[in-house]
C-alpha cells in the first residue's frame, strides 16, 4: 500500500468544486482547503507509486481550475 499527498494549487475562487471534484476520485481517501502555498491536500492511498502518477496526471491535473501538483509518497 502506497500513502501519498498531493498538493495542489488552485484556482480560489472555484477551490470548493475542485476540493470536491477531487474527493470523488478512486484512492483519494481525502481532500482537505489549506491555508498557505498551496490550496489543497488531498490524501491518496493506493497499491503502487504508479497509480498516484495515475491519479494526478489522469485526474487531478484535468480538473479546470488546477494549476499545478506537488506529490510526496510517505515513506513510513
Amino acid at each position: 500500500m502506497v500513502i501519498a499527498y498531493v498538493l495542489i494549487k488552485a484556482n480560489v475562487p472555484t477551490v470548493d468544486q475542485i476540493r470536491d471534484m477531487i474527493t470523488e476520485l478512486d484512492g483519494v481517501e481525502e481532500a482537505h482547503i489549506v491555508a498557505g502555498d498551496v490550496d489543497i491536500i488531498a490524501k491518496v492511498i493506493v497499491e503502487t507509486p504508479a497509480a498516484v502518477r495515475e491519479i494526478v496526471a489522469s485526474g487531478v491535473l484535468t480538473i479546470d481550475g488546477v494549476e499545478n501538483t506537488y506529490s510526496y509518497i510517505a515513506m513510513e
